[in-house]
């Protein structure tokens, strides 16, 4: 099964953990930085993918991300299976923890895509996200500025979720 990460960073944060997941993912990963020039139908050569993003400020989407996702319109992600991974601040925005995500889970299933990688809401401190539907977020969310020491636990248990998700 072939997979494509997509992922915009700022900082180096999100590059980073997009980083170790190529380097753990049983079977590999290709990773792609999107931007404003980047070839939307680059999505059509994976069977499977991930897209992850920071939250900025009161709950905006990446900036790289921001520029692309309009980009995507014409892509059609009927078929594939596509995992979320957000980074976020709990304690300096508790009010939008991790909200950018809403926006990439809503264009994914404009686009027909099914989400996959759901992760529970236990162990994070924060007032509100709206990445939180049906009670959990709607893909793995990581505070490295709060709980870097919880990252490599949770990222490869939801590595481990995702590569049965992406197979059943």
């Amino acid at each position: 099964m072939s997979i494509g990460l997509f992922y915009g960073s700022t900082n180096g944060n999100t590059k980073r953990i997009a980083e170790m997941i190529q380097a753990q993912y049983p079977g590999g990963v290709d990773l792609h930085k999107v931007h404003e020039d980047f070839d939307p139908e680059t999505f059509d050569q994976y069977d499977a993918i991930i897209l992850a993003s920071p939250t900025y400020g009161q709950g905006s989407l990446q900036e790289d991300w921001a520029d692309f996702i309009w980009e995507m319109d014409d892509i059609d992600l009927s078929g594939k299976k596509v995992a979320l991974l957000g980074l976020g601040d709990q304690g300096e925005y508790p009010n939008s923890f991790a909200d950018a995500l809403l926006e990439l889970y809503d264009k994914v299933h404009e686009l027909g895509g099914e989400v996959v990688g759901a992760w529970p809401t236990g162990g994070y401190t924060f007032n509100q996200s709206k990445a939180v539907v049906k009670g959990a977020f709607v893909g793995l969310v990581l505070d490295v500025d709060r709980q870097a020491e919880l990252t490599q636990e949770r990222l490869a248990r939801w590595l481990e979720q995702i590569r049965q998700e992406f197979a059943g």
